[in-house]
């Protein structure tokens, strides 16, 4: 595009005008890796381990999303202590999420990415759209970092069998170590504890 200069006689081009209406084919179809990358595992690895981490990702990202619901929506005595956990943790999934998508990319895949498209893949049951007891909502993160943890364990043998130390190391120290110390803190929090009496 030309825009006329102030005497309207040099049009010259437009660096101004915002060209915000384009459309184009993907690069990358879901699901494809790139087949020729400087990366020692072949592409057939490569594509095995990015659809075990993009499930990985479904689920990570629906329960990022169930942390920040559960921040919101909390109620009770403990909502102070709890609203403050819930978001803490969603922070820290924030983080874990990231991780393992630059993994999926960093193997030539693709990352799932939007919320749509997980919650149609998630092996983690979806919650109400309205509010839940308390110990309703820890029941329900309890069971999602159970179901997380179960496939970092499975992703972490499968990774070790194919030689992907990367995959390995990822699943272990930065995802299943994270969802097993978050488990353990809200988890205690279902314990029925005398407050101010002993018995």
């Amino acid at each position: 595009m030309a825009v006329a200069t102030k005497n309207g006689n040099h049009p010259q081009k437009d660096f101004i005008t915002e060209h915000y209406k384009q459309n184009a084919k993907e690069i990358q179809k879901y699901g494809d890796v790139v087949q020729n990358l400087p990366h020692p595992l072949d592409a057939k690895v490569r594509s095995q381990m990015c659809e075990k981490l993009n499930q990985l990702l479904a689920d990570s990202i629906v329960l990022r999303d169930i942390y920040k619901k559960h921040h919101w929506q909390v109620a009770g005595p403990t909502f102070y202590q709890l609203h403050l956990l819930f978001d803490k943790h969603f922070d820290e999934q924030v983080e874990i999420v990231d991780t393992i998508a630059e993994r999926i990319q960093l193997l030539g895949g693709v990352t799932i990415a939007m919320g749509g498209d997980c919650a149609k893949v998630t092996s983690i049951p979806a919650p109400p759209r309205g509010r839940e007891e308390v110990p309703v909502q820890i029941s329900r993160l309890l069971e999602a970092h159970k179901i997380i943890m179960q496939q970092c364990h499975e992703i972490a043998e499968a990774a070790d069998k194919a030689g992907d130390d990367g995959t390995n190391d990822l699943v272990v120290s930065d995802v299943l170590r994270a969802n097993e110390l978050q488990s353990w803190f809200i988890g205690n929090h279902l314990v029925e504890m005398p407050l101010t009496v002993a018995e």
